[in-house]
């Protein structure tokens, strides 16, 4: 169900997103670019990533941050890149500028954080969908202590998308999130400290019904559906934020992006 300023439409169940639409075939192929870190495992991180992107026809590249030793939902190792290696990655991708958006998930390390808030500052870069990964769903730190400042004050304000769930949300603003209500100040405390759109989720948040909302300078809007019973996947915000910067790599808006991506993460969840 998604309602618009308070009337409530329902999303179908529909397969795989339709996202060739109304696309000329003769055109090149888009481009995305994901930041993240590796999951050994493939359920999450940039393989999840690059699978998301390849699912919207839309070529993927990647920044890997990270490299991780998973199984089960558990991380049982982590390794930083070097800053070096990050920055040469990130000229990479970008020498021919084909990036039409980017994303970023797990970053890691402060530094890693200054770097990419340093690349897209008072430059011409394609927009930026931020994950911002603290934890992994086993509850393992995935950002290290002292970088949660800087990745607010630095690299949020150049997304033009965050996508927290509420316990992101919650430690970014101090405020704790357990109601709708909640939910929706929040958010729009975080498009106003911040300046870009914010997706905050819900899943967190018990009931039957599972809602988002998305705040900008328009106002909020809400996207709900039916909770999953028993659905619990990892990378469910990776391939949500991937959705949306593949949305926006193929030059559909922000707001149209993520009913797909919203979709697409529904049906993952049902084992689609």
């Amino acid at each position: 169900m998604m309602s618009v300023d308070g009337r409530k439409f329902k999303v179908q169940s529909c397969g795989p997103p339709s996202v060739t639409s109304g696309v000329d075939p003769t055109r090149p192929t888009p481009v995305a670019l994901t930041i993240a870190g590796s999951d050994s495992s493939g359920g999450a991180g940039l393989q999840a990533d690059l699978r998301t992107f390849a699912t919207f026809d839309v070529h993927g590249m990647s920044v890997i941050t990270a490299l991780t030793a998973q199984r089960a939902g558990r991380v049982l190792a982590m390794e930083p890149a070097r800053s070096r290696m990050i920055q040469q990655q990130l000229e990479a991708a970008f020498a021919d500028g084909r990036v039409g958006a980017a994303k970023t998930g797990m970053l890691a390390t402060r530094r890693t954080v200054e770097l990419v808030a340093e690349w897209w500052q008072g430059r011409d870069r394609p927009p930026l969908v931020v994950d911002p990964v603290l934890d992994s769903t086993s509850g393992t730190p995935l950002l290290e202590a002292g970088a949660l400042h800087v990745l607010k004050t630095r690299l949020l304000p150049r997304a033009v998308l965050i996508t927290p769930n509420s316990p992101e949300a919650s430690r970014l603003t101090g405020r704790p999130i357990r109601t709708r209500a909640a939910m929706a100040r929040v958010a729009r405390e975080l498009h106003e400290q911040l300046g870009c759109a914010v997706l905050l989720k819900g899943g967190h948040i018990a009931g039957r019904i599972c809602a988002d909302v998305f705040y900008d300078a328009d106002g909020e809007v809400w996207f709900e559906s039916t909770r999953w019973k028993g659905a619990s996947r990892p990378g469910t915000g990776c391939r949500l934020s991937a959705a949306i910067a593949a949305g926006l790599a193929r030059g559909v808006t922000l707001k149209a992006a993520i009913v797909p991506a919203r979709e697409y993460v529904l049906q993952y969840l049902r084992g689609g």
